[in-house]
């Protein structure tokens, strides 16, 4: 169960997507499937329609301040959420 303060961040890649509804309330969703059940408070939702292949991303930015601040745990609905980059790069061998 979840316990404490925690802040959503749900994006979506296209102004479509974001207009429809459907994957932003998809993500509202599983957020609230994994908080449903606990002693938690939503701090506050930060949604961003924009690509994750972009680094500049204020709604992201915001939601991170807003948890720095007040002591929050930042959820999202998957990882590719954050970012296209799932998994750690790999190194070249030298």
């Amino acid at each position: 169960m979840a316990q404490g303060k925690f802040v959503s961040y749900l994006r979506v890649s296209s102004a479509k997507q974001g207009r429809s509804g459907l994957g932003l309330e998809a993500q509202r969703k599983a957020v609230a499937d994994y908080l449903n059940g606990g002693a938690w408070e939503l701090s506050g939702e930060f949604v961003e329609v924009e690509s994750g292949k972009l680094d500049g991303r204020p709604q992201l930015e915001a939601a991170l301040a807003m948890c720095e601040l007040t002591g929050a745990t930042l959820v999202v609905a998957k990882l590719d959420r954050l970012s296209r980059m799932t998994c750690p790069p790999t190194v070249p061998r030298s």
